[in-house]
């Protein structure tokens, strides 16, 4: 899987986890020189608090476009510090 904002390739994997629709990709396949952290946070009611990057690049902003779960709970474990974008703003492909 790949994850292609603006044309920078944000992440790819071979080893992604899918969770309600949405690869999440492992720590070292992240390209982190487009990622900024963001102050925003989200609770899901099963995996825990939802941290946020803003993606950043060639003078652009995609503000709170990528997420990740530093501590989830039990049952979403395997997702730990794995990074998910909205495909409404990153093509995540094959």
């Amino acid at each position: 899987m790949k994850a292609v904002w603006n044309d920078h390739v944000l992440a790819e994997s071979d080893d992604t986890v899918v969770v309600e629709g949405n690869h999440y990709f492992p720590p070292a396949s992240l390209n982190t020189d487009f990622l900024e952290t963001s102050d925003h946070r989200t609770i899901c009611p099963w995996k825990g608090k939802a941290h946020y990057y803003d993606l950043v690049g060639n003078g652009a902003r995609a503000e709170s476009a990528a997420w990740y779960y530093p501590d989830p709970s039990d049952e979403a474990s395997e997702i730990e510090d794995h990074v998910a974008f909205y495909t409404s703003q990153v093509d995540v492909t094959e």
